[in-house]
């Protein structure tokens, strides 16, 4: 690859340059998917590899300047320059042709990682994710040490429609320039029975950002100009669990259940 262009602080550039993360992301889901789509490619130092797998491959970059780099592995036609949460991605895969089965790939811009991830998650069509978060944000999508109240909106939400597992940690040394904070590559599988199908993403959005605005407040204070009183008692009576629990103190199963429940009078 030639010189690599400067990074733009206001796009939240940093270009990878750890050989075993490029391969780690780039041969997660090869086997498993048809179609590759990869979000912010900066200058191409995964589409060097992904574009070999002989699979349909397009990417979309907001920054103009990339598409020079991007030409030295892939034609101008599977270029697309705009901002990708500008694109109705059920749209654009149906005009490529694209049915279902598609793999996308990110290392997301960390400044716009959460509104990507919620765009990502309701195309239906993509079936498979290789992303790449600040740790920080990676840690509300999956809770991989274990620790005890961990659950947030993210994470209820991300988990409700996928299955997800941690890839590798990335540290600051891996990038070019190295960013502040530590970084983590999250690996993502469709789940096609979730418990809250897609037609209720918005509902079930809305009930998450009510109940986690304040999750470390006793759930019956939160929950109070929301719901009902007495639904909201009957509801947790029934995982038995108190008003005094806290939102972070959930499980998946839990909110999916509660969701169910509040919203089945709304």
């Amino acid at each position: 690859m030639s010189k690599l262009p400067w990074a733009d602080k206001k796009l939240g550039q940093h270009f990878l340059n750890d050989q075993s993360v490029i391969m780690s992301i780039v041969s997660d889901h090869v086997e498993q998917s048809d179609y590759i789509l990869e979000i912010g490619p900066g200058p191409g130092i995964l589409s060097e590899f992904l574009c070999k797998h002989n699979k349909p491959f397009q990417v979309i970059e907001k920054d103009g300047r990339m598409v020079e780099y991007l030409k030295e592995h892939i034609s101008g036609d599977k270029i697309m320059i705009t901002d990708a949460l500008e694109v109705d991605l059920e749209s654009y895969f149906n005009n490529l042709g694209w049915k279902g089965n598609i793999w996308l790939v990110s290392n997301l811009p960390y400044n716009v990682s959460v509104p990507l991830l919620t765009k990502f998650i309701q195309s239906p069509s993509i079936s498979k994710m290789t992303l790449m978060f600040q740790k920080e944000v990676g840690e509300k999508v999956l809770n991989w040490t274990g620790k005890e109240n961990g659950m947030g909106s993210l994470m209820a939400l991300t988990q409700n429609y996928f299955h997800v597992n941690l890839k590798c940690p990335v540290p600051p040394g891996a990038f070019t320039p190295p960013p502040k904070v530590d970084s983590v590559v999250l690996s993502l599988v469709r789940n096609p029975f979730p418990a809250i199908g897609l037609e209720e993403f918005n509902k079930y959005e809305s009930f998450l950002r009510k109940t986690f605005a304040n999750k470390r407040k006793q759930i019956g204070s939160v929950w109070k100009s929301h719901f009902d009183k007495d639904k909201i008692e009957e509801s947790l009576a029934k995982l038995k669990l108190d008003r005094t629990i806290r939102a972070e103190r959930f499980t998946l199963e839990d909110v999916q259940f509660l969701y169910r429940e509040l919203n089945s009078v709304q």
